[in-house]
């Protein structure tokens, strides 16, 4: 007679399902179940086996891009600013070495306990010797890196990986004023790809270098040149591991990035640093003004800065090997360039490359 009457909610509204919620859940499922896909393909890679390319549907891609990388993205930036405890440093770093083999007798400080935060660790410096520049070949490397893919740019087309291409246009934008480059001017008829290449008898060249999150994730100039306009695209932050990288066509073209263009001794120069999850942050040293994975994300639009001024009249110069920009972990970079026909790659697809070392001479 005395027992207390126990009220329960209809079950619909303990188990409400929101939108966001389902999206979350899916998308985030469907992205572990292709991080083990991609773990499939690697191992059968490291075999010698090789692997077809399996190009994912518009569905596919729509579901992967549900899940809020941004949003995540945002959320680990500022989980690796906040400062460790001393005594949890050293477990923490040595942790993620060991999961992603990090070198750190390279590094300028080897004491974990130098590190504040991730952030801090992920940015390190290398210790001066640590990256010779080649001094013989006209193009370094511009960073550490796995080389996904090289060679001439054919009928407007660029290979991300392998047999996996997207459109130059797309990727780079419309073609920056005249009055802005030192280049002249082309036949309004030409295609995008004619209209970058400004000397008679050039061709345009790319090299694609992924950066793994054990990788220094510093980049720096890989010639010498002039550099007079950036372009920032708001947009996704999907992975641009090579196993996505197969999967998604114009995956790079989704992603947000900042494409800094100018001019080399030989034309046409640029370089794009394309971000991915948890590399929301994209710092370029000497540009400001640029912020990126910014909450207010337009989708399909872009960012145009031009370092010429009235006070400026020829742009930033770069040299070879002097530091650009870093990520805040690991990511892609992009290399479009215009060279004489003479010019070669000394390079091999899926090879390690570090900063400072040969990417092609004359």
């Amino acid at each position: 007679a005395d027992r207390k009457k126990l009220h329960t909610a209809p079950v619909g509204q303990v188990f409400r399902l929101r939108p966001f919620h389902v999206l979350v859940a899916t998308g985030g499922g469907y992205a572990g179940y292709r991080k083990y896909e991609d773990y499939k393909l690697e191992q059968l890679e490291k075999r010698g086996i090789e692997v077809p390319v399996k190009l994912a549907s518009e569905w596919e891609v729509a579901l992967y891009k549900s899940v809020p990388t941004r949003l995540l993205s945002r959320a680990w930036g500022r989980l690796n600013q906040v400062e460790l405890p001393t005594w949890l440093r050293k477990p923490v770093y040595s942790l993620y070495i060991w999961t992603f083999g990090v070198n750190m007798k390279e590094a300028a400080v080897e004491d974990l306990h130098h590190y504040r935060n991730l952030s801090e660790f992920f940015r390190r410096k290398l210790k001066p010797q640590a990256r010779p520049v080649c001094c013989v070949h006209s193009v370094i490397s511009p960073s550490d890196g796995k080389i996904l893919n090289f060679g001439q740019v054919k009928n407007c087309e660029v290979e991300q990986v392998k047999g996996v291409t997207y459109s130059l246009e797309s990727f780079l934008g419309p073609r920056i004023s005249t009055e802005e480059m030192h280049f002249s001017q082309a036949p309004p008829g030409n295609s995008f790809q004619q209209q970058l290449v400004t000397k008679e008898g050039n061709e345009l060249y790319h090299c694609v270098i992924y950066l793994a999150p054990g990788d220094y994730h510093c980049f720096h100039s890989p010639t010498d040149w002039t550099v007079s306009h950036r372009r920032h695209f708001p947009g996704s932050l999907m992975s641009v591991n090579p196993g996505v990288a197969r999967w998604i066509k114009e995956l790079f073209c989704h992603n947000e990035r900042v494409v800094l263009t100018g001019d080399w001794k030989h034309g046409f120069f640029s370089l794009t640093a394309v971000g991915a999850t948890n590399v929301g942050s994209i710092r370029i040293y000497f540009d400001q003004d640029l912020h990126t994975n910014s909450p207010s994300y337009s989708k399909g639009s872009y960012n145009d800065f031009s370092f010429i001024s009235n006070n400026n009249k020829e742009g930033i110069p770069m040299r070879k090997g002097e530091h650009l920009g870093e990520f805040n972990l690991g990511s892609t970079i992009v290399l479009i360039f215009e060279a004489p026909k003479d010019f070669k790659f000394n390079l091999k697809a899926g090879q390690k490359i570090r900063f400072g070392e040969a990417l092609g001479s004359l």
